[in-house]
């Protein structure tokens, strides 16, 4: 297997962590962390690595350390399987329908 990249909007401080879905290839992802010390891209590492089922190891920041845009590395797995997991677990809106 490869290792898959994939675009991230992070937003730092939010109420909660959750992943909020895909758009044209970008995953939109909010964790309550600051970005203090690499808190926030701790937290976004622990958030996708329990979304697609891997070990936190396996999960890195490759560029945007310091950026609301990051580029995240995950080992072993396939970019088709990733984005697979990260819509699976993304959070619904009240109201929203699944398409």
């Amino acid at each position: 297997m490869s290792d898959a990249r994939i675009d991230v909007h992070l937003r730092p401080r939010a109420s909660r962590d959750e992943l909020l879905g895909l758009s044209d290839g970008v995953l939109y992802a909010r964790v309550s962390a600051p970005p203090v010390d690499g808190r926030a891209n701790e937290s976004l590492c622990r958030l996708i690595a329990s979304a697609a089922g891997v070990a936190r190891s396996r999960v890195s920041v490759v560029r945007g350390e310091r950026s609301h845009q990051k580029v995240v590395q995950v080992q072993g797995v396939a970019r088709e399987t990733l984005e697979a997991s990260m819509r699976a677990a993304q959070k619904r809106r009240p109201g929203e329908r699944r398409r």
